[in-house]
């Protein structure tokens, strides 16, 4: 099914309202439910979940260092949008189809607060996972100005929740950001970017099986989804009237399993200004900006002289990445800006030489090493499913840093696949990238190294709390654990993996 590209405007999702606010503390209230929402003008309105009754959630902005508590509130129908693979680790049939937790992503939050894939809450919270601990989080937000999101991260169903609409934008707002003089208000705008496949009436499609089938179940999760059109902020193909003027635009991959290269059709460059984790130390002008799913990106586009112009922003990123299939002619276009209003007034903001010190973490502060693999493996079905550290979920947790220590990973790749590899609590830094010989890794337990180390791509050199690891290539990492202890996951980002095994709880200890 081909839809018109460029006909429907690009959505901004409002900001939320607090239920209260005084000097210290804020407080939300977010309910979670189901509605009917036009994703094209040419289709049927389509059922989705969302937050406050909106795809994507509304925008939640705070303050560094302001107390935010939030209730998130399930209100969503006892059955699922979507086929339910009972067979998946947290999703037999002893717990509630439909249940829900809210991760910040990137937030840097108290355990009991951070969404724990098994704290879990059904509908008026009749029915609570095993470590749910309160209704109400509490977030610190002790992070730098950055572009945060909140999703859904129930254990066994994180990949339906997500695909269903269970995203939004969470911004954290501080001094510095007002003091560089960035373009702001109206010419500050968030792209949430995901794909979806639609029936033709409309609705949401999602297979039941992968291209095998399983014969002896109904419902199978499948390897990895790519869906077939891409949604800016819930919009197929939107575009965005703009001034001739400079923006800023927070970038988001929020997709289940599909990378974003992007690339602006015009040419020109983006000036990229912060990574997951917030401000890098100088502003970069890069053709393109790879997005694996969960990873930002904050960039200055600017329309200066570029009246009546039209600009693409495009993709070529292969999906799965990156051996997958090319794009075509629906999956190559994101949205089209539109340099068609005039300028309301001149245009003061900047793009600044340089924005902030990012002390580079140093490798001789590590008090400890790990070496983690990601594995391969097929279960009794014969199907394909992921590992980290060749273990599965419930296996005993083996990740225990201690509090205000730092440690080094070898994300040791052993699949075919790129993973972009999340960590809860914390933001790291990549240290470099390195070709090795998988076999003899395989046979023989030993790391050779087949080439030099890689440093980071321009685009990756700051706070990131997401990365790429890629086939045939260890990923190393350095960070410090902290301010919090408690238990936290590490996971895959591709949502079908992380529902699959790809995912390990690890406790930071005193």
């Amino acid at each position: 099914m081909i839809l018109t590209k460029f006909v429907d405007e690009l959505p901004i999702p409002p900001v939320l309202k607090p239920r209260w606010t005084d000097q210290l503390h804020t407080y939300y209230e977010v309910n979670m439910t189901e509605f009917k929402q036009s994703l094209h003008s040419e289709l049927n309105d389509t059922t989705v979940w969302g937050y406050e009754g909106g795809y994507p959630g509304p925008t939640i902005e705070v303050e560094k260092g302001k107390i935010v508590f939030i209730k998130w509130i399930n209100n969503l129908p006892d059955k699922h949008l979507f086929p339910v693979d009972h067979t998946v680790h947290g999703a037999h049939m002893d717990v509630p189809e439909v249940r829900t937790v809210v991760h910040v992503h990137g937030a840097c939050v108290e355990w009991e607060s951070d969404g724990y894939p098994e704290a879990w809450f059904t509908r008026g919270f009749k029915q609570v996972g095993r470590y749910f601990r309160k209704q109400i989080y509490r977030y610190d937000n002790c992070g730098h100005d950055s572009t945060l999101w909140y999703h859904d991260h129930a254990l066994g169903i994180t990949r339906l929740n997500v695909y269903a609409g269970l995203a939004g934008f969470y911004l954290i707002r501080d001094q510095r950001a007002r003091i560089l003089n960035l373009p702001s208000g109206k010419y500050e705008i968030p792209i949430m970017i995901q794909d979806k496949t639609f029936n033709k009436d409309g609705s949401l499609y999602y297979p039941k099986q992968p291209d095998k089938p399983i014969p002896e179940l109904e419902t199978s999760i499948i390897p990895e989804f790519v869906g077939k059109t891409i949604l800016v902020n819930g919009k197929v193909h939107p575009y965005l009237e703009v001034e001739p003027r400079k923006y800023r635009f927070r970038l988001l991959n929020a997709a289940n399993t599909r990378f974003f290269r992007i690339k602006l059709g015009s040419g020109q460059l983006m000036y990229q200004i912060a990574t997951d984790g917030g401000f890098i130390q100088h502003p970069i002008g890069v053709k393109e900006i790879m997005l694996a799913p969960a990873e930002r990106a904050e960039v200055i586009i600017d329309f200066t002289n570029l009246e009546g112009k039209n600009i693409i922003m495009t993709n070529d990123a292969p999906a799965p990445f990156p051996t997958g299939d090319s794009v075509d002619e629906n999956t190559d276009t994101v949205m089209q800006f539109r340099v068609t209003h005039p300028l309301s007034n001149v245009d003061t903001s900047a793009i600044p030489a340089y924005i902030m010190h990012v002390p580079k973490i140093n490798e001789q502060s590590a008090s400890k090493i790990r070496y983690l693999t990601l594995n391969d493996n097929m279960d009794k079905y014969g199907r394909e499913f992921m590992l980290l550290d060749n273990k599965q979920w419930d296996a005993p947790i083996t990740e225990n840093p201690k509090l205000g220590s730092t440690e080094i990973w070898y994300l040791i790749n052993l699949t075919t696949d790129t993973h972009p590899i999340h960590l809860h609590l914390i933001d790291f830094q990549i240290l470099d990238r390195r070709n090795f010989d998988v076999e003899k890794f395989n046979k023989e337990k030993m790391i050779h190294y087949t080439g030099p180390a890689i440093p980071p791509e321009p685009y990756e050199r700051g706070w990131k709390d997401t990365v790429r690891v890629n086939p045939n290539q260890i990923a190393r990492i350095i960070m410090k654990f902290g301010p919090y202890t408690g238990l936290y996951v590490w996971h895959c980002h591709i949502l079908e993996h992380e529902d699959y095994e790809m995912m390990r709880p690890f406790i930071v200890i005193r």
